[in-house]
């Protein structure tokens, strides 16, 4: 019956179209010259880094954060998708 695939609908790279969220994660903590860079994000000050949470972002969106992170000049440690249906917010 033709090509139909189940699951989700997905967009470039593999992202489902409706966005995805994801963790980021940068070394040191991010100071409020900084915060308004990332304003869209949930910010979690750690002691030795600064964890972003990005829900519903799409590819283009991801890519746009990831180039504010260097534009900075932070050193980024770890970007990783959460799985769907994830409590929100980072484990402490």
């Amino acid at each position: 019956m033709g090509g139909a695939q189940s699951g989700p609908e997905r967009g470039p790279g593999g992202t489902p179209s409706g966005g995805a969220d994801f963790e980021i994660r940068v070394r040191g903590r991010i100071g409020e010259a900084y915060r308004t860079a990332f304003g869209e994000l949930t910010m979690v000050l750690r002691p030795a880094e600064t964890v972003l949470l990005g829900t519903r972002l799409d590819q283009a969106a991801l890519y746009g954060i990831l180039d504010r992170i260097q534009a900075l000049g932070l050193e980024l440690l770890e970007v990783r998708r959460l799985p769907a249906g994830h409590e929100g917010g980072s484990p402490a």
